[in-house]
């Protein structure tokens, strides 16, 4: 039987693979001894690069696939992370998903179905803006809206409906790395009090007021028991083949560079390697070339 693709998870922010993380002990500044905000700059910039270098080699390899999952609260900065981190990839290799609120045609199949049908081809990396957790975050803190999932079996305790979609969840994950996926998931982790001022912010700049919606703020007053619902999904979901990432998002340019840094570094203990030419081709290509010099000449 093949074995889900293993590798050394990268182990600042890591949370934990067994199952003792604690989300209220998990900052969401920097470390007191991170770079500044242009140093953080500066070093994505060189991340992005080596990302570059890396994409090109997994495209033109095809064996293996990249999937990268965003889950945060409102305002946490997933968009920008994804544009700044991602600015230098060939959009070719690369295939952008945000799961929003489902429709009813995928309300009406498993909770996994929209998710699937998205994940990369290889030689791709996807990324997903939210994703199949939304179904044990938002509507665990929301469990009004399993209402219009029609479930045949809904248990009288929800915490069992939960604990089944942790096991479908790490099921499907580990069918996904059996079959060539690096899966890797952030948690951009937004203190209650920063995702304030930025909805304020959002508020004050007519250029940006299309980003806020008042349901965002009525979210917001659930903070605690959305942050109870992080601790659970990331403690159950959290795999060697499929590690949580719990990254500080109060300072932007920290929690970018530390993402990208994650990324390639997880890339690079990947065997990716261009494809061989084989000596017919070597040797039609060097006729070639011979060609063109004479041509320049």
């Amino acid at each position: 039987m093949a074995k889900p693709i293993l590798f050394e998870p990268v182990e600042q922010h890591l949370v934990p693979l067994d199952g003792t993380f604690k989300i209220r002990k998990a900052s969401t500044s920097p470390p007191d001894d991170a770079p500044g905000k242009q140093e953080n700059i500066k070093e994505l910039e060189e991340t992005v690069a080596k990302l570059t270098r890396l994409q090109g080699k997994l495209y033109a390899h095809d064996q293996y696939s990249v999937l990268l999952i965003f889950q945060a609260l409102d305002a946490a900065g997933k968009d920008g992370t994804i544009r700044s981190v991602m600015s230098g990839v060939n959009p070719q290799g690369c295939q952008v998903y945000a799961f929003k609120q489902p429709s009813q045609a995928e309300l009406d199949h498993d909770f996994l179905w929209r998710v699937q049908r998205a994940v990369p081809e290889r030689g791709r990396i996807g990324i997903w803006n939210r994703s199949h957790y939304e179904e044990v975050l938002v509507v665990r803190v929301n469990p009004e809206y399993l209402d219009a999932q029609h479930l045949p079996h809904l248990p009288k305790d929800l915490d069992d409906l939960w604990e089944e979609r942790f096991h479908s969840i790490n099921e499907a994950e580990k069918h996904w790395a059996r079959n060539g996926t690096v899966i890797l998931k952030f948690f951009l982790h937004v203190s209650q009090r920063e995702q304030r001022k930025r909805f304020l912010d959002r508020i004050c700049d007519p250029d940006n007021n299309w980003k806020f919606s008042s349901s965002d703020m009525r979210e917001s007053e659930k903070y605690e028991k959305y942050m109870d619902a992080y601790e659970e999904a990331l403690r159950a979901t959290s795999k060697p083949w499929a590690p949580w990432y719990c990254i500080p998002a109060d300072k932007k340019a920290y929690m970018r560079r530390v993402v990208g840094e994650i990324i390639v570094g997880t890339l690079c203990q990947l065997p990716l390697q261009y494809p061989i030419v084989s000596k017919e081709t070597r040797l039609e290509m060097e006729q070639i070339r011979h060609k063109l010099e004479a041509e320049k000449d």
